[in-house]
């Protein structure tokens, strides 16, 4: 596809998040071309970067962005700034009929995991990407409710502290209070919840990702493995560092109380553990900080798909 005949595309936030997007747009998206870097520290490396690039810069935020040239060319905007500050962008693009990649966890649009729900929202003005932990679980998640419902899941996203900026600190409550509701209404589990622990540790570990699903005793935990081992290389498929540290682990459990309604009369179920490990690209974030890199890999696919579904219309 010729670089006139790609979908323009702008990315609010100069930050790590946005500047590893804008280094996968325009070194690997076949559909999508970067037009515009926003940001409101002049002094912002991302600016720098994008400018050093030749991309077309403004350090005035959104407002900046709307009295750009480019701007009457752009169909699709990724917003990688906050919860808080998203409210006002969404609203001043939706103005505009501007498409909207939101990853942060604002959660205004349908919650969005591609290889899980990206089909059903292509029409949505907004999009959620929800958080890095949901994208690197959720399909886990969805595998095993896919073979057998899933009562309850819980999990835990370890980052590196490295790796949490002070976007990330600041959302944290956010982030797990969104991710909880995705793991339901994405990845059918009918009760969840989610934790995120910030490691410290030196060097920086990668991030590593653990899902609990409880589901009957009875489940076939054959078919459940080969659902789970074949979401997980569908997710490779675009995020090349996405992959199981063991084989997925099968334990009878005896039924918690606070599910004994939901399983009348069974007095074990059946516990599915799935252990991740998320290694970054390291496009621009170090390769530890594969946390970022999901949520970059993921929005760039679910664009890529935009593009490729009307957009050119």
């Amino acid at each position: 596809m010729k670089d006139n005949a790609k979908i323009s595309v702008a990315v609010i936030g100069s930050g790590n998040i946005g500047t590893d997007l804008m280094i996968k747009l325009m070194r690997h998206a076949k559909h999508l071309k970067m037009a515009a870097m926003v940001g409101i520290d002049p002094q912002s490396e991302g600016l720098a970067r994008a400018a050093r690039l030749n991309v077309a810069t403004t350090a005035d935020g959104i407002d900046g962005l709307v009295a750009m040239p480019v701007f009457k060319d752009i169909r699709i905007v990724f917003d990688s700034t906050s919860a808080g500050a998203h409210a006002q962008h969404a609203q001043v693009l939706a103005q505009h009929g501007v498409k909207v990649i939101d990853l942060t966890p604002a959660a205004i649009g349908p919650f969005v995991v591609p290889v899980v729900n990206l089909d059903q929202h292509l029409d949505a003005p907004n999009i959620n990407m929800v958080t890095c932990g949901g994208q690197a679980t959720i399909p886990v998640v969805r595998a095993v409710s896919r073979v057998r419902t899933v009562y309850y899941a819980e999990i835990v996203a370890s980052i590196s502290s490295r790796s949490a900026g002070p976007g990330t600190r600041a959302n944290i409550d956010e982030f797990t209070e969104t991710t909880a509701r995705a793991i339901e209404t994405v990845g059918g589990a009918s009760v969840s919840k989610a934790i995120i622990v910030l490691n410290p540790a030196e060097p920086p570990l990668m991030m590593r990702d653990t899902v609990y699903c409880l589901t009957d005793e009875d489940a076939d935990q054959t078919l459940i493995d080969a659902s789970v081992n074949e979401m997980v290389k569908a997710v490779a498929a675009y995020v090349p560092g996405y992959r199981l540290k063991q084989q997925v682990q099968f334990d009878r459990v005896p039924v918690p109380p606070q599910f004994a309604a939901r399983l009348p009369g069974r007095e074990y179920a059946l516990k599915v553990s799935v252990f991740l490990e998320v290694e970054g690209a390291a496009h621009y974030l170090p390769a530890y900080a594969g946390n970022l890199d999901i949520m970059t890999s993921a929005a760039v696919r679910t664009a890529e798909q935009l593009a490729l579904t009307g957009l050119h219309a």
